[in-house]
Parts: structure tokens; sequence; C-alpha cells
């Protein structure tokens, strides 16, 4: 694991970085979410840097669209384009804006912005695959304040009724969003209860363990006749101490300062 572990610190270190130089940004969740992103593409995802348009390529779908400094750091870092390209994060004319294109970056497949869709259109995507009896497998992030939306339950309703094992669905559970605690903002809590009810193979994990999420996507590939949402509990702002826990960091871009204090912490960890 400790190419994983490597990777995953890279790409903390690109998130902060190329926040700092846009002025804007989400840092918070695209931190939590860094360990699930880079099991995905560095090892369970059947795809190809080369070949990024292959037909049985695995698909990706960031439902939490706000969260597309850990999908850009990712791709660049797996391959997909130049890691100069991150410092032009919501830049003007950049491939890389604010919320994922796929119309203007290679290696996003759904571009996505507003929360609930990404997940009803990775659903659209397994359910295509299903009836083309293809091997592609679909995987798609989700916020924990994004499953307030209803939009994401049809979603899973969906899932469930047409049996889509070839679907798995992560939810980023760090526990806050942009106005404080969920619990607070409106209770989405028994999370397990709630998903298990919609007849889904419903895991919980450590998601910064990359033991425990190799296990959770070990299992959903042999789940049949049934999708996967595995809830991970995450940390906000994982990696960076003065950003963790804190909803302060779900959308504002460290100064100078704080960029040098993050990539110093990020440095000294020695992996």
């Amino acid at each position: 694991m400790k190419s994983l572990e490597r990777n995953a610190n890279d790409i903390r270190k690109n998130i902060v970085d190329m926040i700092y130089s846009s002025k804007s940004g989400h840092p918070g969740g695209s931190l939590s979410a860094v360990e699930i992103l880079t099991y995905l593409y560095f090892k369970e995802m059947n795809i190809d840097p080369q070949n990024p348009k292959k037909q049985d390529r695995d698909r990706f779908v960031l439902s939490k669209g706000h969260a597309a400094p850990v999908l850009y750091a990712t791709l660049a870092q797996r391959g997909y384009f130049d890691k100069e390209m991150l410092n032009t994060l919501r830049k003007l004319h950049s491939p890389l804006q604010g919320h994922p294109d796929s119309k203007k970056l290679v290696g996003v497949d759904v571009s996505t912005g507003s929360l609930g869709q990404g997940i009803s259109n990775a659903v659209g995507i397994a359910l295509g695959a299903k009836i083309d009896k293809s091997s592609v497998r679909v995987y798609s992030l989700l916020g924990d304040g994004e499953v307030q939306e209803g939009l994401v339950w049809e979603a899973l309703m969906a899932a469930a009724h047409y049996k889509l094992d070839n679907l798995v669905a992560i939810i980023d559970n760090n526990g806050l969003q942009i106005d404080g605690k969920n619990e607070d903002v409106m209770n989405i809590y028994s999370l397990k209860d709630k998903l298990k009810a919609f007849n889904l193979n419903v895991l919980e994990i450590d998601g910064h363990s990359f033991e425990e999420i190799e296990k959770a996507f070990d299992n959903a590939k042999h789940t049949k006749e049934m999708p996967t949402v595995i809830i991970a509990k995450t940390v906000k702002g994982k990696g960076v101490s003065f950003m963790e826990n804190e909803a302060g960091w779900h959308g504002n871009a460290p100064s100078l300062e704080q960029r040098n204090i993050a990539i110093q912490e990020l440095e000294s960890k020695g992996v």
C-alpha cells in the first residue's frame, strides 16, 4: 500500500496548491476523498490514460462536483494530463472548471455540478452497461450533505429495482457541509438503515484506510443482483491540521502562509 500512500500524499499537496493558485475552490471535501479516488484510479478501475475513451473502461462519476480538485489532481497523478495544468484551476478558458466538464477535460466521463444528478447519471450508465451485457463497472462519489437531495434516493431506488450490481456508490461521510454538521442542517442518520431499506448492499468503512477500501470494493465485486453503497467515514480537510473537521474550509482557499504550512505538514509525513 506504500505506493498508494505516496500517490495520496502527492494528490493532497496538489489539491492545496491548485486551490491556493486559483484563490478559489473546495479543499475540505476534496481532501477527505483522496484515499477513495487514489484507490479507484491506481488499483480498482479498468482504465488506460493512454486510451481514455476505450469502450470497455470503467466509469467514474463525481456526483459531488464541487470537489473537482480531488478528481483533477488524481487524473494528473495517473497521467491523464500534465500536472502543470493544475495551476489553471478555475481560470478563464481552462479545462479545469469549478465543476468537472466532460467536454473540456479528458478523463471526465460525466459533467457534474448540481447535487444528486451525478449519481442519477451513474445509474443510467450502469443500466446501459447491463442492457449491453458489458463488463463495465460504474463508480460514483457522493457527499453526505448531497444525500439530503431527494434525487439521490430516486436514483438509488432505481438502482435497486434494476439490480445494478455493476454500480458502486461511495458516500464521503465527513459529517460536515457548508453550513455546519449534517444533523444540524438536515439529519441524514441513520444512513445505514435508510440505505438498507432500499435493498442495497451497504458497507461501512474507514474512508482513509486502503485496506478497508480494498475489502469493500472486493465485496462489491462479489455481490450479485444488488448495487453496493459504501459509507466511507472520513475527515473533512484530512491531512492539513488546521482544515480538519472545520466546516469553514468547505469552500475557502488558503492564503500563502496557510498554503506553506499545509505543504510543510504534508511533506513531513515522509511516505
